[in-house]
């Protein structure tokens, strides 16, 4: 199969970005050029809702190659991120061999047990489907710090040579390296050793003017003065002190319920009845019914934002 096609500058990965809708920012841009450039897993951190999945994501359709997504939980172990055994398959060719009586003598026994454990018998998880595509896939770690402690170790061989070792079979090597994005919302400190095998960018929330870009292409149908309005309230949002503020995403969800309200512009009526699109917990939406939505749409007014 063909190599891919990487972009060979920063301003062609911004380009290529562009072109599925993700608007990145120099540094950003930078980092994930040379990620590639160097064959690194690109590890990223930042608030939820910045855009970390969706670069992964983007960046496989933008390259068109394929996608492989391990969402990280508590509990998670090797036979659910990297490969386990088809004991079902093992079974039926023990009982085939009893059936012919094909277990008389130890050589029976030995071939048995290569056949139980030949590679056709491993069921392939994300991990390892990311080492065995003939062309290099995008392989998303998503939410690290969701995961237990020690598969950050476990993670180590497979980022730094590109491989995993199976003691029944011995170690698997990528044909072709996948492209590694790992993503952390910084719930619980990744292990160093693992974060110095990969280049290293913490995502912010935008500006006021990326993100009116942003809301512009994700979002479309709403008015200039409503999309300028929604960020700008959005923006002086993560300014309080809230257990969570919204990140891009809820600004995009949020434009998005005030179009299919033909909301034309902010008013206190539609913001209260739609806090639920912005904020997921109800101590900050009461923060918010209780004065805060008045005072943040003053402050809009104040800069003639408002009619």
């Amino acid at each position: 199969m063909t190599p891919l096609q990487l972009p060979d500058s920063v301003d062609a990965v911004i380009a290529l970005l562009a072109t599925e809708s993700y608007v990145c920012d120099r540094r950003l841009a930078t980092a994930l050029f040379l990620s590639l450039k160097l064959q690194r897993p690109l590890f990223v951190e930042g608030e939820p809702g910045v855009g970390k999945t969706e670069l992964a994501k983007t960046l496989a359709r933008a390259l068109g190659t394929l996608l492989l997504r391990l969402q990280c939980y508590e509990g998670l172990d090797v036979a659910q991120t990297a490969y386990e055994w088809n004991v079902a398959r093992q079974m039926i060719e023990i009982r085939l061999a009893e059936a012919v009586h094909q277990l008389n003598d130890e050589g029976d026994k030995q071939r048995l047990t290569q056949n139980l454990y030949a590679r056709s018998m491993l069921i392939e998880r994300p991990l390892l489907q990311a080492l065995t595509q003939p062309q290099s896939p995008v392989l998303l770690i998503d939410e690290l710090d969701r995961a237990d402690e020690p598969f950050d170790a476990f993670l180590l061989e497979v980022l730094a040579e590109n491989q995993i070792t199976i003691p029944e079979l011995g170690t698997i090597r990528a044909t072709a390296p996948p492209i590694t994005i790992i993503t952390s919302n910084r719930t619980r400190e990744i292990h160093d050793a693992l974060k110095r095998r990969c280049l290293y960018h913490w995502v912010d929330f935008p500006d006021v003017a990326r993100e009116l870009e942003i809301v512009r292409l994700k979002a479309p149908g709403a008015s200039q003065r409503l999309y300028v309005q929604v960020v700008e309230f959005v923006q002086r949002m993560r300014t309080l002190d809230l257990f969570k503020a919204p990140g891009v995403a809820e600004t995009i969800d949020w434009t998005n319920a005030l179009v299919a309200l033909n909301a034309i512009r902010l008013d206190p009526a539609t913001v209260q009845d739609t806090l639920g699109v912005l904020l997921k917990y109800q101590d900050d939406i009461v923060k918010l019914q209780s004065g805060d939505t008045a005072k943040l749409l003053d402050e809009l007014r104040a800069r003639a934002l408002l009619e």
